[in-house]
């Protein structure tokens, strides 16, 4: 079996191991537009040694933002933003991807650190868009439901996001339909109350999903992986399932999607999530397993032996810290230290470096 260290291969794409950062939202983007910050903070993670960095959720229209500080791709202005920290990623080492997204009935919201309620149009918010006038919990305002037209510009703006991230020089490109975001909200019956084409069965919660797949699939270039996140579970009876989200899985391989990001929940504020190191791992091996497409593990992997044991028993294809890459971007090289493989330190730090260390 491969290790922690070996590398991975996607298309034409080449991992240099088996680490990546996952999207975490910074909420520091103006109009959409990257900012200093966002260079900074994906500019030191890209030294740090982790194969496979994702850019944050990357709205396709202005209303799919989480908040007024989410980064976009609706809009031209933002490719060069977002080019400069993909050069500088490759640089590096470190392939850069980014995460396209839509909030749905989760948008309009504050900032990651401020209470989390729809804020008014005075406030800087907006009408949330969703397949149902359900809102998300207390505080959120009852989103707009979606027609067919409006579902058919999610499609074409999906598309047209995509081709934004290929001209900043992207080499990988995820599809969000997880954590309760317009996606997702689709998939799960708690949320998508439908009954027209979109809804009801499975086969119709999951048809967005599936056409924005292969909508975005045609665009995005052969040579290239797809990536999609899925919440393999809501965590709540009458949810979305992990039997459905293996059954979808096996859809999305034949549709061209290279790599599956396993996490769960983020549907429904009430959720009992019993969180505990690698909780979410079972997800993501069950289906590697039973839909035969590689995976990615997330959810509270911290130490180098556990993201290697992961790796070592056929669990998942790649590990993806998020709060660890937070407190440390150089974990992955303290990792390779503590496991005993030789990585590349850049030759600004190997001052710090273990003895012998290979520079970039």
């Amino acid at each position: 079996m491969p290790h922690l260290f070996d590398q991975l291969k996607l298309r034409d794409v080449v991992l240099a191991n088996r680490i990546g950062i996952p999207p975490m939202c910074q909420y520091s983007a103006h109009d959409g537009v990257a900012s200093e910050w966002h260079f900074v903070h994906y500019g030191s993670r890209a030294v740090g040694g982790a194969a496979l960095m994702i850019v944050e959720a990357t709205a396709i229209t202005p209303e799919g933002r989480i908040s007024p500080g989410d980064l976009g791709l609706w809009d031209d202005a933002q490719i060069e933003p977002l080019a400069r920290i993909a050069r500088f990623a490759r640089e590096q080492g470190c392939t850069a991807a980014v995460q396209l997204a839509h909030a749905g009935r989760k948008a309009g919201v504050g900032l990651g650190w401020q209470p989390q309620r729809s804020l008014s149009p005075q406030e800087g918010g907006w009408t949330a868009l969703a397949p149902s006038a359900v809102p998300f919990g207390e505080g959120y305002a009852p989103p707009q439901e979606l027609d067919e037209s409006g579902i058919r510009e999610i499609i074409r703006h999906f598309v047209a996001a995509a081709r934004r991230a290929h001209a900043a020089g992207f080499e990988v490109v995820e599809i969000h339909a997880a954590h309760g975001y317009l996606l997702h909200e689709f998939l799960s019956p708690l949320s998508n109350r439908r009954t027209d084409a979109w809804g009801g069965s499975f086969e119709n919660r999951s048809r967005l999903v599936r056409e924005v797949v292969t909508a975005v699939r045609a665009e995005w270039p052969q040579r290239l992986p797809l990536l999609v996140r899925l919440s393999a579970t809501d965590w709540v009876d009458g949810g979305w399932t992990a039997d459905e989200t293996v059954e979808l899985c096996r859809t999305l391989k034949g549709l061209g999607v290279d790599l599956i990001d396993v996490s769960t929940a983020g549907l429904v504020p009430t959720a009992k999530i019993p969180a505990g190191p690698g909780f979410q791992t079972e997800f993501a091996a069950r289906v590697r397993r039973e839909a035969d497409v590689p995976t990615t593990a997330v959810g509270l992997i911290t130490s180098p032996a556990q993201a290697d044991h992961i790796i070592r028993t056929g669990q998942a294809d790649m590990v993806l810290l998020g709060r660890e890459m937070l407190r440390n971007p150089y974990w992955p090289l303290s990792a390779a230290q503590a496991l005993g493989q030789p990585m590349p330190w850049p030759r600004q730090y190997l001052r710090a470096g273990p003895p012998g260390a290979p520079e970039r």
